[in-house]
């Protein structure tokens, strides 16, 4: 009768031995120098919903304009900024933080892992998101808002339709953002692949941890080309370079392709999150385990890989091929299977199950009831004749709504309710969500129903006003209310998630009765997660062995031992999940919210003409990330460590892969789509645009080129002769040396091509080759100052044959900027060689 105490006091021993390493400084700084995922993911949370509410706002006032025709209650330049900043506040400021911030505080506890790959990197993103947001927040309040539509089509968002700095504001600020998703993209990958719980394999992965690995992976492949536009877009307005010029060989066309290779993606982007919380949610409100687990995933595959194929679904009228038109028809078409295995594997859920009507499983039937009516609409819209007709018109807004809301805010409205007693330890006194229910979801549909009835009447989307005498006046009155009343719905929602995070009772471990492990830890989760890296055989380790959390409390998993006083967590095998290494990751830290300052400065400061200060911040971001990275590793080797159950497994600082290596392919994954899109740009202006070929060809001589296979040859090179000089403890200056001459040799090739365009501004041609160039001299300076840190590493005994891995990882940026370099070059040179 008396054996449990000796085991709640081992708990509570290992409770307060770990709290120290991982805690946050309690301080009001230590939200400036946190990077544990809880804090980071609560700040992500607070501030994506403040986005929210801002959102919303601009939605009711679109609202009360429409309600009636003729209606003075907003001038349309003034109208036309609050539509714009509605649909760029929901679409980037929102929706994707939003699922980054729940993706940031469950993924460790549903894996099994303390924290996320890259805590600094993940405060880093939280910051950059912050400042960006509030830029263009700030830049509306002070009617600096561009007035284009979150699209900003040119030419209307050329210089010459859009003078003032509000359409500048809107693209450095949101490129700083997507900076910051990118980041916060890089972190979850590597997570998800590598920082699991011992045994968890990818087969035994919790189907969420799926739905945001593929999303991930859409982030790193989507983003790249609106930043690449959004740069083009900028450099036009501000240097007049004529990318988009017609009379100077640009076409506005490259701005759609640009932006909708990104446009379209996004929607499934912010739809899987939800999608993977529907097939979290469902099972444990049936009662049962998901249906179909392996076609679930499949899906979700499928439909990443189906969604990069539909970009020009959004061009239908732009004047394209009909055999185009014909085959991004079927291809639209085509998503509806993957979707239907996923809305067939749920349906069957709730089918071999005993489903429940908790609050989370109502807004999951609101989804399900709404998702299906703008899948449908959806389905209408990629048919080519029907799109000829609703382009344009309230139609398709109706459907964005549905999709978006439908199909991402209520199931997400769903997993906030759910995982509301692991984030604060409480369960839910108050009963407004159910109240909330009734009234968000009727008037959602009564306000988009009717949006949809007007829109086949004719309304067209992006007008401030209307004549009276169309059939339309009644339909936007009761439109406009429904939406009112929609509002006070979601208002109500937060209230009672806010009121029940603070004053409802402590509640019991496990509420719901899941099997995943994010509720094997102390509710709240602490700030270290789980007392020990748990042990699993399955895929609801909790529904295998009830006595699990007990076990891990009391450090029978893995790396229990907190006598190192520094952060520890597990490192897995990618397919198997054994365990691999000791991840060591860093404590609190001021250098995030620096380097996000000056990240922020450098995108921000041309808005004012202040260029120098743009440089002086580009180079503070140099520095800071040196510092950062120089407080990595040690001198001296430590070997293999005690991580438990008789495992020595070496440190993530003594690895051929370390983390960093892992992060560095899913940047650079992110830099070879951008490179990809710009290569695209210049094919698609070279085959399409008017005005070409431009009045000459860049004709690259013998020097330039044979610069460039030298500097290639040394870059491929070098960096391996210092890979192979450090891993036997051997002299690493010949191979240094050999890199940074390849480097210079590169920089001077790519700098011919500039001299020989003195006039980047004459032809969209000259601009499209300066940008080539620029790309190749850029990742030359990056992989110079890469190949000069790490000479700095060597030469202070951080770098020995038991430590390669930062070697390895410049050795990788090396061939990277040697491969680019290959077709950049090449682009520029092949035509004028063969004129």
């Amino acid at each position: 009768m008396t054996a449990p105490q000796p085991r709640r006091a081992l708990a509570l021993r290992l409770h307060r031995r770990l709290m120290p390493i991982w805690s946050s400084d309690p301080r009001l700084r230590g939200w400036l120098t946190t990077n544990n995922n809880n804090d980071i993911g609560v700040l992500f949370l607070c501030v994506a919903t403040a986005f929210f509410i801002i959102g919303g706002i601009l939605a009711l006032l679109i609202r009360a304009q429409l309600a009636s025709p003729r209606s003075a209650f907003m001038e349309p330049e003034v109208y036309n900024q609050i539509f714009t900043m509605h649909g760029t506040v929901m679409m980037f400021l929102f929706a994707i933080p939003f699922f980054e911030a729940m993706a940031m505080l469950l993924l460790p506890g549903m894996l099994g892992t303390r924290d996320m790959a890259f805590p600094r990197l993940g405060a880093y993103g939280l910051w950059v998101y912050i400042f960006g947001g509030s830029a263009v927040i700030i830049a509306m309040l002070m009617g600096l808002s561009p007035s284009g539509g979150w699209f900003m089509y040119p030419p209307l968002s050329s210089a010459a339709f859009s003078p003032g700095i509000g359409a500048d504001v809107w693209l450095l600020g949101i490129t700083s953002i997507e900076v910051s998703a990118i980041a916060t993209a890089c972190e979850i990958v590597v997570t998800v692949l590598r920082y699991r719980a011992a045994g968890m394999s990818l087969a035994r992965m919790p189907i969420f941890a799926w739905f945001i690995l593929v999303v991930a992976v859409m982030i790193l492949t989507a983003f790249p080309p609106m930043i690449l536009g959004s740069l083009l877009l900028e450099v036009e307005r501000a240097l007049d370079w004529p990318f988009f010029q017609v009379e100077n060989g640009g076409d506005p066309l490259l701005w759609q392709h640009l932006f909708w290779l990104f446009g379209h993606p996004e929607v499934y982007i912010i739809f899987l999150p939800a999608a993977g919380m529907i097939a979290t949610i469902l099972p444990v409100m049936a009662r049962t385990t998901l249906l179909g687990y392996g076609w679930v995933v499949t899906a979700a595959i499928s439909l990443a890989v189906l969604s990069f194929g539909l970009w020009v679904h959004h061009m239908f009228t732009t004047g394209i091929p009909h055999l185009s038109l014909a085959f991004f028809s079927a291809a639209s078409t085509l998503v509806a299977v993957p979707t239907a295995v996923m809305i067939f594997s749920w349906i069957g859920t709730l089918w071999k199950g005993r489903p429940t009507m908790h609050l989370p499983m109502l807004w999951i039937m609101g989804f399900f009831a709404t998702f299906v009516i703008g899948g449908l609409t959806g389905v209408m819209l990629a048919i080519v004749p029907f799109d000829w007709q609703a382009h344009d018109t309230h139609f398709v807004v109706a459907h964005l709504h549905y999709v978006l809301i439908g199909g991402y805010v209520f199931p997400m409205v769903a997993a906030v309710y759910y995982f509301l007693p692991t984030l604060t330890g409480r369960t839910r006194f108050f009963r407004l969500g159910e109240i909330a229910f009734w009234i968000t979801v009727p008037a959602f549909h009564v306000t988009f129903l009717a949006v949809h009835w007007v829109g086949l009447l004719g309304q067209r989307r992006r007008t401030s006003t209307y004549d009276a005498g169309q059939g339309w006046e009644a339909i936007n009155l009761v439109a406009s209310i429904g939406a009112f009343v929609m509002a006070i719905g979601f208002a109500l929602v937060i209230l009672d998630i806010v009121v029940n995070s603070v004053v409802a009772v402590r509640g019991r471990r496990n509420p719901w009765g899941a099997g995943t492990l994010e509720w094997a830890t102390i509710l709240p989760s602490p700030a270290y997660g789980f007392a020990s890296v748990p042990i699993v055989d399955g895929r609801y380790p909790l529904a295998e062995d009830p006595k699990l959390a007990h076990r891990i409390a009391r450090g029978e998993g893995y790396l229990a031992n907190a006598s190192r006083n520094r952060r520890e967590t597990l490192i897995v095998d990618t397919a198997t999940g054994s365990p691999a290494q000791v991840a060591i990751l860093p404590g609190n830290s001021w250098l995030p919210f620096p380097l996000a300052v000056a990240t922020s400065a450098s995108f921000l400061a041309p808005l004012f003409g202040a260029y120098i200060v743009s440089g002086i911040a580009l180079g503070a971001v140099v520095v800071i990330a040196l510092i950062w990275c120089w407080g990595l590793g040690a001198k001296t080797v430590e070997g293999p460590v005690d991580a438990g159950h008789g495992a020595n497994l070496p440190t993530s600082w003594e690895v051929a892969d370390p983390p960093g290596w892992w992060g560095s392919l899913m940047l650079l994954l992110a830099d070879g789509v951008h490179f990809g899109s710009l290569l695209f740009g210049y094919a698609f202006l070279w085959t399409i645009a008017p005005n070409w070929p431009p009045p000459a060809w860049v004709e690259p001589g013998t020097t330039a080129p044979l610069l460039a296979l030298g500097g290639i040859a040394a870059l491929v090179v070098g960096p391996r002769l210092v890979v192979s000089a450090v891993a036997a403890d051997r002299w690493a200056w010949p191979g240094l040396g050999l890199a940074i001459l390849g480097t210079i040799a590169l920089t001077m090739a790519a700098g011919s091509v500039w001299l020989s365009l003195p006039d980047p501004a004459g032809h969209a041609y000259n601009a499209t080759l300066w940008l080539l160039a620029g790309h190749v001299a850029l990742h030359t300076t990056i992989t110079l100052i890469m190949l000069g840190f790490l000479s700095a590493r060597i030469w202070a005994g951080y770098a020995s044959s038991g430590r390669v891995g930062e070697a390895r990882i410049v050795q990788l940026w090396a061939d990277f900027t040697a491969l680019t370099a290959v077709m950049a070059l090449a682009a520029a040179w092949a035509p004028g060689a063969f004129a």
